[in-house]
């Protein structure tokens, strides 16, 4: 499970932010292992840095671009190498714009190979038919872009995935879709019921809500904070009281980069993650569940492209042009 634009120390970890994330305090951590010094070193956009996350390599696309990676992705390897069906290797993704995400374009990988992609955002649109008025709160797709826009297709395709994957009628969907306040909501609704009728082995949920940083709103962002605290301990507990997950799985849970440092004039802050310094490159990691040893904190520096090659260790693949390094501590 990952997140747009990861909360500073001073929102969560410092003494004075801990109150916004008492699950992942209080709940997970004990439970877990803990780093404390994931580095991001390569391009800081949302699109492009879940794109590294995916491959282990830093890619250097365009990050408002409707592309694939450039380098095979996680799901790539785990689908060929452990010769795993489609079914297998899903991702529930915030934004239109990560429609790609599941494959790249690498030759003797690629088409085919990939992981499956819900967009939760489209699946609302294509079942409301454009009559949006209930749900826009639910259907914004871009914090930091307001007008980008991708043009996706299929809406046919969409309402299929909804009914014959999900096991939803058009109507359920958008019932409950009412009920939420958040994309990040309909997105764990989604992730819920993939877990329940698909189970697939390899996962990747991409949240989103904590981007609304952008929008220069504390108040908002710090609400963000807490929900994306709320729903990393809905997830595991879901793992637990789902048979085919519970005791069988790991979860890794990490923001795909940082935000500027208040002191850096250039940055405004928490609202961006224009500067590069070390604040918006420095987040943190943690695991667990099976194979995990549980309350141990590590300190030593990591890179968040070391993540695809410890999930190759650990479920029995080889990423072999991922350019991180498995984490010896999950091995």
């Amino acid at each position: 499970m990952t997140f747009g634009g990861g909360a500073r120390d001073q929102e969560t970890f410092a003494p004075e932010g801990q109150e916004n994330i008492p699950h992942l305090l209080r709940e997970l951590i004990p439970q877990a292992s803990f780093f404390t010094q994931v580095t991001n070193q390569g391009i800081l956009g949302h699109y492009v840095a879940t794109a590294s996350l995916a491959t282990g390599v830093y890619e250097t696309l365009n990050n408002f671009s409707a592309i694939p990676p450039e380098h095979p992705t996680v799901f790539e390897y785990f689908r060929k190498d452990l010769r795993r069906p489609a079914s297998d290797a899903w991702v529930v993704a915030p934004s239109n714009g990560f429609n790609r995400i599941g494959e790249s374009e690498y030759r003797s990988y690629g088409p085919g190979l990939g992981a499956r992609v819900v967009l939760p955002k489209h699946l609302l649109s294509a079942a409301t038919s454009g009559s949006v008025t209930d749900y826009q709160h639910l259907l914004r797709d871009n914090y930091e872009t307001p007008f980008y826009t991708p043009r996706i297709g299929g809406e046919e395709f969409e309402l299929q995935q909804l009914e014959t994957i999900l096991k939803l009628s058009v109507d359920d969907f958008k019932s409950h879709a009412k009920t939420l306040s958040s994309p990040d909501e309909l997105s764990m609704y989604i992730v819920k019921r993939l877990m329940q009728q698909e189970a697939p082995s390899l996962l990747w949920i991409t949240m989103h809500d904590i981007d609304i940083a952008h929008s220069g709103a504390f108040s908002l962002y710090v609400d963000a904070i807490q929900r994306t605290d709320r729903l990393c301990s809905e997830l595991w507990k879901v793992v637990q009281s789902e048979p085919e997950y519970a005791g069988n799985t790991t979860l890794f849970i990490l923001p795909d980069f940082g935000r500027d440092a208040d002191q850096d004039s250039g940055g405004n802050g928490f609202q961006h993650h224009r500067t590069g310094d070390a604040a918006s490159r420095t987040t943190w990691m943690m695991a667990l569940g099976v194979g995990v040893r549980e309350g141990v904190v590590y300190d030593r520096p990591m890179q968040s492209i070391d993540l695809v090659p410890s999930l190759g260790a650990m479920m029995g693949f080889s990423p072999t042009l991922s350019q991180g390094r498995p984490i010896q501590e999950l091995l």
